[in-house]
């Protein structure tokens, strides 16, 4: 055993752990809850990066930013449940299907426009369409996406967040929106959920507590669009393994994210009531940790030339499908009269 790699690659985690920890701190300490965690460890490790990144620390920030990613995805499960849905799903489900096909169906062909992969373009418009940050560090290892990838994603749905916090509720006021409606419109329309409770609450309580409900029950949809994204990823998976493997047989199970697997199980058996309350909140606070300490890797693995690189093309893709949501929801939201 080699025990100075051994050394170097466990300081390379606390590093990202200390990140994390930093990035709490200073969540609690911004006002109005407008900047969450993950976003400021995205950034903070970015910044680090740039300006100190030495070779000892990429073994640990490759098994922080994908292992412990994983991890975080699987504990998420615990704090997903169905009731809420059928609580609360009744009166958002037409605006979430219509959110979500403006997203990923109308993604499909906006992406071409701005020249993005298929994996940025898709996991902008998992957080644009999801819940944020969550979705898209839900859904990046299940496509094999890049850091960098993951790094443009986020920042574009923070940006549109950062803007929308200001002017929905005046936008709310104006459109002389009911406490409902207006919740229904931020809950499905705002990315994060830090973000869709200082707009909600802007507006008036009875709208954040509303919008709130709402996001969670949007949260729950990232159990079929992860299962949607595995299955292409083992689609493609297969493809590339015969494409470089001809003649031989491909073996599925080698290819299948199994961490999606603990991550139902978590999901069925807190639906079902077999996790304690208490012992819910805690597997999701530390997944919520574990998933900022992540994605603190990879803004680690991150560097301001790689957003120079990528042009502003993934910003503006993430404006425009944003925007497209946030007028799709209200349309709907009017039609239905609430």
């Amino acid at each position: 055993m080699d025990f100075k790699k051994s050394g170097l690659f466990i300081l390379g985690v606390l590093i990202c752990f200390a990140v994390a920890a930093v990035s709490v701190l200073l969540e609690h300490w911004i006002p109005g809850g407008l900047l969450g965690a993950s976003i400021i460890a995205l950034f903070m490790g970015t910044v680090i990066n740039s300006f100190f990144h030495p070779k000892w620390v990429g073994p640990a920030l490759k098994f922080t930013s994908k292992k412990i990613l994983k991890l975080a995805i699987i504990l998420l499960g615990a704090s997903l449940s169905i009731h809420v849905v059928v609580s609360v799903g009744k009166m958002t489900l037409l605006v979430m299907v219509f959110t979500f096909l403006m997203c990923f169906g109308g993604g499909y062909f906006i992406r071409k426009l701005f020249g993005l992969n298929w994996k940025l373009s898709n996991l902008i418009s998992a957080g644009t369409g999801i819940c944020g940050g969550s979705a898209v560090a839900a859904i990046a290892p299940v496509i094999d996406a890049e850091d960098k990838d993951v790094a443009f994603a986020m920042s574009s749905t923070f940006i549109f967040d950062m803007v929308m916090v200001a002017l929905y509720p005046i936008m709310g006021k104006l459109l002389g929106l009911t406490d409902i409606g207006y919740g229904i419109w931020s809950g499905t329309s705002v990315n994060d959920t830090a973000s869709v409770v200082a707009s909600g609450y802007a507006f008036s309580e009875a709208a954040g507590d509303f919008a709130t409900m709402v996001k969670l029950t949007r949260t729950i949809a990232i159990i079929p669009t992860v299962l949607v994204f595995a299955y292409i990823g083992i689609r493609m998976k297969r493809k590339e393994l015969q494409t470089d493997n001809v003649g031989k047989k491909v073996k599925v199970l080698k290819i299948i994210p199994w961490f999606i697997v603990g991550f139902l199980a978590l999901a069925v058996c807190n639906s079902f009531g077999y996790i304690p309350d208490n012992v819910s909140v805690i597997m999701k606070t530390t997944s919520k940790f574990l998933m900022v300490t992540a994605l603190a890797a990879i803004g680690l693995n991150t560097s301001f030339r790689d957003f120079r690189n990528a042009g502003l093309a993934p910003m503006f893709y993430g404006v425009t499908i944003d925007t497209l949501v946030t007028i799709t929801a209200l349309i709907v939201v009017w039609c239905m009269g609430v």
